[in-house]
């Protein structure tokens, strides 16, 4: 089945906001889950927050503290948030810090990445989708975006990704199924 984004957006900006309607897009690395949410971003006219500012490569947790402080408290007091990136340029793993990034409130946005609907958010979700691709697309996807010299750490990333997966269990908490191996194309994208 095919859906445009604007009918999502139509269906997401319905439900309520406490006091702001936070949308996960989660997956796998080199599922779509950018892609996706920049595209319904764009068709809501809202900010995505990629949870990419925040991981590295070395882990899945210890940004967390970070998040909820400078991203998650700030959200739910109706404040701007104004956050430190990852050093990505600067730094191969990502753990290094790089500048500051302002992004003014708003009701309703959109939070894309690695575990963006963890457990730990699910309270505060107002929608979750996972955008779902088989393991070899996402790593020829990763390699193709990132380069060959990172190849060692797309493969070393994919079973430390699915542990963290299977304990969390997002996808089963999903509300939606997005099909990542199809493009996005014209507006419109398909369920998985």
């Amino acid at each position: 089945m095919r859906q445009t984004f604007v009918e999502l957006g139509g269906v997401l900006e319905s439900l309520p906001a406490r006091p702001v309607r936070l949308v996960a897009v989660d997956g796998g690395a080199g599922s779509g889950k950018t892609t996706f949410a920049a595209l319904l971003g764009q068709a809501m006219d809202v900010p995505v927050l990629q949870i990419d500012d925040f991981v590295s490569w070395l882990s899945l947790e210890s940004w967390w503290p970070r998040f909820e402080e400078q991203v998650l408290g700030p959200l739910f007091r109706g404040e701007d948030l104004e956050f430190q990136v990852r050093d990505w340029v600067g730094d191969t793993y990502g753990e290094g810090l790089g500048d500051w990034k302002r992004v003014p409130w708003c009701e309703t946005m959109i939070l894309e990445g690695i575990g963006s609907s963890r457990m730990a958010l699910v309270d505060r979700l107002a929608y979750a989708i996972w955008v779902e691709a088989p393991e070899d697309l996402r790593i020829r996807r990763g390699i193709e975006r990132d380069g060959e010299t990172d190849e060692a750490l797309w493969r070393k990333w994919m079973p430390y990704e699915a542990d963290f997966f299977a304990r969390d269990g997002a996808r089963s908490r999903a509300r939606l199924l997005v099909d990542g191996t199809k493009p996005f194309d014209d507006g419109f994208w398909r369920l998985a």
